[in-house]
């Protein structure tokens, strides 16, 4: 499980498969109200408290986008307080857990991952082309590089290393293929990886 923060009430949580089994929950599991899942999010937020110092009292937007050969990927908005609702007594006396949930569940059948900074794409493409692939599609959108892979393309081995290292480099993102079809600009319609390395190099 790893937890980054997104801003000052905003938190993404990465879990893969492994963290999943280890709890007894299917990923089925996520689209219900189960006990398990329930006991999952209590510790996501208590290890988001002692990490990051994320206080998950209040209401939260919760977000899970299941993505393929990765797990998921949990995005927790925390709403702001109604302090008349509970009376001027002051923070003490607010209820201790309001786990005012509203989920929205995605699934994506593509890998997408993001980059904002152009070297750190390319550094991320000379490490891939190396022994795991050339492939790719690059987009433009909202001022972020996106790089686009279909995994029905690779093995599950390749697919593990691919998606490894561009968790390392890049931030997975639950935009899809027609979205930035549609909204955003192909730089590179195929092998992306390849032609990355070709026209750029590494910074020294």
């Amino acid at each position: 499980m790893r937890i980054e923060r997104l801003g000052q009430d905003k938190i993404r949580i990465f879990l893969t498969f492994d963290d999943l089994s280890e709890r007894g929950i299917q990923k089925e599991d996520m689209w219900q109200e189960v006990p398990k899942v329930h006991d999952l999010f209590t510790e996501m937020m208590d290890q988001a408290y002692s990490e990051l110092g994320f206080d998950a009292t209040g209401p939260l937007a919760v977000e899970v986008f299941a993505l393929p050969a990765q797990g998921m990927v949990v995005i927790v908005t925390r709403g702001k307080y109604d302090h008349h609702q509970y009376g001027a007594a002051g923070e003490d006396e607010l209820p201790e857990e309001i786990f005012e949930m509203e989920v929205t569940l995605e699934q994506s059948d593509s890998i997408v991952y993001a980059f904002r900074d152009f070297e750190v794409l390319v550094e991320a493409a000379h490490v891939l082309i190396g022994n795991i692939t050339s492939e790719g599609k690059l987009y433009s959108y909202n001022d972020k590089w996106y790089l686009y892979f279909d995994p029905k393309e690779f093995e599950e081995a390749t697919l593990s290393g691919l998606v490894a290292v561009l968790s390392e480099f890049g931030d997975s993102s639950p935009v899809t293929e027609a979205v930035l079809d549609e909204y955003g600009k192909t730089v590179m319609a195929e092998n992306a990886i390849e032609q990355l390395c070709a026209h750029f190099k590494r910074q020294e």
